[in-house]
């Protein structure tokens, strides 16, 4: 056996309460002015964050927004030069993770991340911006977090229906390292038991939203989810949700919920060895009707016509997925697209 793995720089701390470590995580980079970021809902939070880190916050920009838009990125960066900030703390889910990304980019700031959800952008090179209606994303060592706070405890407020719908989100980032052409014996492993974590946190914390040590676990989950979307390249499940989010502005965790099982059906045939440890990771034989029937157990939107897909837009999402070569397991035809896409839209798995 031959393979590569490159292990990223990944400094994490885990456990409740562990958001008081802020100062030491600082003090510890070098850092002594940094920029506080949040989306608007999370403005108290940030408000939090900003008094434990005392003296080292000099400010707050709390418009972070879904899919990082150009011009909130270009907001971002300008009032961190404007406060003077040599680093930032990105708190709360993607769209803060996403826009200290997008700072650092273009600045090299370095970027302390304590993540609220799932999603997992915190363990990656991987940035995200859209303009004109289109998201583009690349790799950069840059933009990934020098230090990641993994605290349960900031995850108790998080809604149950945004909590299921982030974890099937960081599922969806090991399904598709399964698969990868870059995948390698310690990314599957990393992804098989991400997956055994997130289904079994998930219903407990449907059922009780503060069980701590649900919420544990889960965030384990996503850092091994995230870690093995850090560590290969994503193929179409991936490339669908970018154009879903980018063009059609549909709720990112939501989709990726939503179109999991349906290219999960399509791709895994052709990856015999992704889907044995999707089987045992979810204890069951048929893995797309599995994921599609525990995220609607679990409350998660059942279709992509919920969130506001229709159709007429088939065209447009299938011109721009085949505009541009990609990792897939299997070939990626216009028809079966179409299919895939048909299916989602009504929340029919054939």
């Amino acid at each position: 056996m031959t393979f590569t793995y490159e292990a990223l720089p990944m400094r994490v701390v885990l456990g409740p309460g562990s958001l008081r470590q802020l100062p030491v995580e600082a003090e510890r980079l070098g850092l002594r002015r940094l920029l506080v970021l949040a989306t608007p809902g999370q403005r108290a939070l940030a408000e939090h964050a900003a008094t434990v880190l005392g003296d080292a916050c000099v400010g707050l920009f709390t418009e972070a927004r879904m899919h990082v838009p150009i011009d909130v990125a270009e907001a971002a960066r300008a009032a961190a030069r404007e406060a003077g900030a040599d680093g930032c703390l990105a708190i709360g889910g993607g769209s803060a993770i996403g826009l200290g990304k997008a700072i650092a980019l273009t600045s090299g700031l370095p970027v302390i991340s304590a993540p609220t959800t799932y999603a997992g952008s915190e363990m990656t090179t991987v940035w995200g911006l859209t303009e004109n209606g289109r998201k583009r994303t690349g790799r950069d060592r840059a933009v990934l977090p020098r230090s990641v706070v993994y605290d349960p405890e900031l995850t108790v407020g998080l809604p149950v229906d945004v909590s299921v719908t982030s974890g099937f989100n960081a599922i969806a980032h090991a399904v598709e390292a399964l698969y990868a052409p870059d995948a390698s014996p310690i990314v599957s492993l990393m992804a098989e038991e991400g997956v055994r974590s997130l289904a079994a946190a998930l219903p407990v914390i449907a059922a009780d939203p503060g069980d701590m040590a649900a919420r544990t676990d889960a965030l384990r989950g996503a850092w091994l989810c995230g870690a093995c979307l850090g560590a290969t390249t994503m193929s179409l499940h991936h490339k669908l949700c970018h154009i879903l989010g980018g063009t059609f502005d549909l709720p990112h965790a939501a989709t990726h919920t939503v179109l999991l099982p349906y290219v999960a059906a399509f791709n895994l045939p052709a990856a015999p060895a992704a889907e044995q440890a999707l089987n045992r990771a979810l204890a069951t034989d048929d893995v797309p009707k599995h994921l599609a029937r525990a995220s609607a157990e679990l409350g998660a939107p059942r279709s992509l016509a919920e969130l506001g897909l229709t159709e007429s837009d088939f065209d447009e999402i299938t011109a721009q997925a085949q505009a541009q070569p990609y990792a897939n397991p299997r070939p990626v035809t216009a028809q079966a697209l179409r299919f895939l896409l048909t299916q989602a839209l009504k929340g029919t798995l054939a």
